[in-house]
């Protein structure tokens, strides 16, 4: 791995499409109950001027990223509930990097982290309540052109939840904002 691939991907690649177990899918609900806490913790009490650094060249602000965190497991929340209650939905993707320069994405973090913590404490809640045969229900993403479980789903965004977060504390390591 190159050294921006190793900036880009803290955690390595997502990898989707593997075999996975209950226990997986209930250790990945875990880190995603945890992830907003986390995440304020890390973040919550930083300055603008950390928020408004990029995690790497060519890169989101931490801010942006934050914003982006709440932006997409909201979308996360909305397509379980539609696998969950539609046969195999076709979602909706959206233009991450885009929404990404809408002027929300300047607001302060504390707005996104409420959101997450609020956000997480119901999805949480919904995947808890969940039996094996509902993680094996899917939707339809057009962007990759094929079926995910809610399974899978969930692995994806423990992964993406850690992935964002490495994001944010590598920076503050590599600038000595961890103390």
């Amino acid at each position: 791995m190159t050294d921006i691939d190793s900036l880009r991907y803290p955690i390595g690649n997502l990898t989707t499409g593997q075999p996975y177990t209950m226990v997986q899918i209930h250790q990945a609900i875990d880190h995603i109950a945890h992830l907003p806490h986390k995440l304020t913790h890390l973040v919550g009490k930083w300055g603008d001027a950390h928020l408004d650094t990029p995690y790497r060249p060519d890169g989101w602000t931490v801010r942006q990223l934050v914003h982006h965190v709440a932006d997409s497991h909201l979308n996360a929340y909305v397509r379980t509930k539609l696998a969950l209650t539609e046969d195999n939905p076709t979602i909706s993707t959206y233009e991450e990097g885009e929404w990404a320069k809408l002027p929300d994405s300047t607001l302060p973090v504390s707005h996104s982290l409420v959101i997450l913590s609020n956000l997480h404490n119901r999805w949480v809640a919904v995947l808890n309540g969940m039996t094996e045969t509902e993680f094996n229900r899917t939707y339809y993403h057009p962007g990759s052109q094929r079926r995910f479980t809610l399974g899978e789903m969930a692995l994806m965004y423990q992964w993406h939840g850690e992935h964002h977060y490495q994001h944010a504390y590598r920076l503050a390591e590599r600038n000595g904002w961890t103390h």
